[in-house]
């Protein structure tokens, strides 16, 4: 049984309960219709454990985009399409410069503490926080749960907890640790003077020591998941040894929380289809359902709802999250199948910009990998199941020129089954689609990079090759449609495009040495995991975000005009700014507890 299913009850229930929602401050004391004595025995905890599960897609509440707070839903979004994709140069904005602007100074690095995004995150994700944090303090108070339950339920609510602070870390690194043990007065003005490491550390450890390997929930987690997250805190502080080790057994015995071994799924499309979700490759997914009876898409990845093609589009709104030319020029291959890793931007994919849908367009002739046409919508090549990409058509500024030609495509429902897992209840989509935190070609990634960085270079070259050999298999070329009238009755035999990808043939890391091997996977990770929200922060903790971001606002300032003067300073735009208003939240006689990031 699938989780999601009792997320919208629960929330509703527990809306007027958890944490002062409806304010900024970081209070933990539950208040509300329902009182501690009320939730303190087993239903009335596992209600408070659902409710912090459902806080994983990044709403206050399951109403309208929004939320009762005044955040709207895309500002915190689960997927971090802005603050991963976007700022991580995957992406533009998109639609046109009037049209969330905020956007576009995170984009540049431009935004200051004030920008409403990073407060819409910090509260969000703090939301989740406390949630995690009255499960352990209800429980503690509850009579009727047997001690192997309380073990498993406290679990789950850690496992939470650390994911919730991973986000916080990654964003901001000097943020303060709240638990269940702080009351009131203490957690409001908790400082963010500690490293919070550690604690996110002991949360995952006793996660994996106390969770079941499966579980009869489809959406609840695992040891393995809990596993594989400490692995990547692990990698994220270049403890190397320690990642490998449980990236090792992991992937030896790990499986699913439905029972599956780890493994590839053979079509790269099927992490993208609700259709074929929570298949061997799920390691840790945030739940999504469509058409829940509550009449709004809160529960259908809300928070991507702006991230649809636009104009005459089958999808309505809004023009948002398009692909940079830069990121469509890393798929350009070699005549042997492997990826241009300098010099990408020297054999540019041709586009149609500037190019109306009603004149003639020939799509790029020469050699392509094909995960390009499965992240990337461009023209006359099939939008998964819509037909071919009109181009211009479906892209909101006038003449390309704003953000580029390209639309988003991993974030979009078939129409095929569009029925079931697309939902209509708001002015803009929402999708039955889970968001994959972790997936397992992120594992195999994250090994090789812990391999190389331990000398084991053709260990590290063989992770990498189980990537890119799923994705040479023909099975995930995009074929040309049998009737362009009809894209419903199939395709052909035919590619839609000159796809040639190779694995790297055998020895090729150590005979190139460390500096090419890391350069490779670095890459590898940029093609396979595009537009997922992990490129910025991958960019920050391998210490050459400054270098390849400058580097790629240079180019793509030559194709669209919405990044123009972007510029990343090290040391300062490595982490977010502390939002202005936390710290003003936090201020008693004119001293905050909160200390600003460097440069803000």
């Amino acid at each position: 049984m699938k989780l999601s299913k009792y997320i919208l009850i629960i929330a509703t229930l527990i809306a007027g309960w958890i944490l002062n929602s409806c304010q900024d401050s970081l209070e933990i004391d539950a208040q509300g219709a329902l009182s501690d004595e009320v939730l303190a025995n087993k239903s009335g905890v596992e209600t408070l454990l659902v409710g912090a599960y459902a806080a994983l897609d990044g709403q206050y509440n399951n109403g309208s985009a929004l939320n009762l707070a005044g955040t709207n839903a895309w500002e915190a979004s689960p997927s971090n399409w802005t603050f991963g994709s976007i700022a991580g140069g995957d992406a533009h904005k998109g639609s046109d410069g009037s049209d969330q602007a905020a956007v576009d100074a995170i984009a540049k690095f431009t935004a200051d503490p004030s920008n409403t995004y990073f407060n819409s995150k910090w509260r969000t994700v703090y939301e989740g926080v406390n949630r995690t944090n009255s499960v352990l303090k209800v429980m503690a108070l509850a009579t009727d749960i047997s001690e192997a339950d309380q073990v498993i339920i406290a679990a789950q609510a850690r496992f939470l907890r650390a994911h919730y602070y991973f986000e916080l870390k990654k964003m901001w690194d000097n943020v303060p640790w709240i638990d269940e043990t702080m009351e009131t007065a203490e957690a409001s003005f908790q400082k963010n003077d500690a490293d919070i490491w550690p604690r996110i550390e002991a949360d995952f450890q006793y996660a994996m020591d106390h969770l079941p390997a499966t579980q009869s929930e489809i959406g609840r987690v695992n040891k393995w998941a809990a596993a594989t997250y400490l692995a990547k805190a692990y990698l994220y502080q270049q403890k190397y040894t320690l990642a490998k080790t449980l990236f090792d057994e992991v992937m030896s015995e790990g499986v699913t929380s439905n029972g599956m071994k780890y493994a590839l799924v053979t079509k790269f499309h099927d992490n993208f289809d609700a259709a074929t979700e929570n298949n061997s490759e799920s390691v840790f997914s945030i739940q999504m359902t469509a058409n829940d009876g509550s009449g709004t898409i809160a529960s259908a990845n809300q928070g991507d709802m702006l991230n649809f093609p636009y104009g005459d589009s089958p999808f309505r709104c809004c023009g948002f999250f398009q692909p940079t030319q830069d990121l469509v020029n890393s798929y350009r291959t070699t005549q042997d199948g492997l990826p241009y890793l300098d010099d990408y931007n020297s054999h540019p994919v041709k586009s149609d910009q500037g190019i109306a849908s009603s004149s003639a367009f020939t799509p790029d002739a020469g050699n392509l990998d094909p995960r390009l046409d499965w992240t990337a919508g461009r023209r006359d090549i099939p939008y998964l199941d819509w037909g071919n990409h009109p181009g211009a058509n479906w892209i909101r500024s006038p003449n390309q020129t704003y953000a580029g030609p390209y639309s988003p495509k991993k974030n979009i429902y078939m129409q095929a089954t569009q029925d079931l897992y697309a939902d209509q209840n708001s002015w803009a989509p929402g999708t039955a689609i889970n968001w994959n935190v972790i997936r397992f070609a992120d594992v195999l990634l994250m090994a090789a990079e812990a391999e190389a960085k331990l000398g084991n270079l053709d260990q590290a070259q063989a992770h990498v090759n189980q990537v890119r050999a799923r994705a040479a298999n023909p099975v995930n070329y995009i074929y040309t449609y049998i009737d362009e009238d009809d894209p419903l009755k199939g395709y052909t035999t035919t590619p839609a495009a000159n796809y040639v990808i190779s694995v790297y043939p055998s020895g090729t890391f150590t005979a190139q040495g460390l500096e090419y091997a890391l350069k490779a996977i670095y890459f590898e990770r940029k093609l396979e995991l595009a537009m997922e929200g992990h490129r910025f922060f991958d960019l920050v903790r391998w210490g050459i975000a400054a270098e390849t971001l400058n580097k790629f606002f240079a180019y793509e300032s030559t194709v669209t005009t919405d990044i123009a003067g972007g510029t990343f300073v090290a040391g300062k735009h490595d982490y977010f700014p502390i939002p202005q208003r936390q710290i003003d939240l936090s201020t008693s006689g004119g001293v905050s507890s909160l200390t600003q990031n460097s440069g803000y």
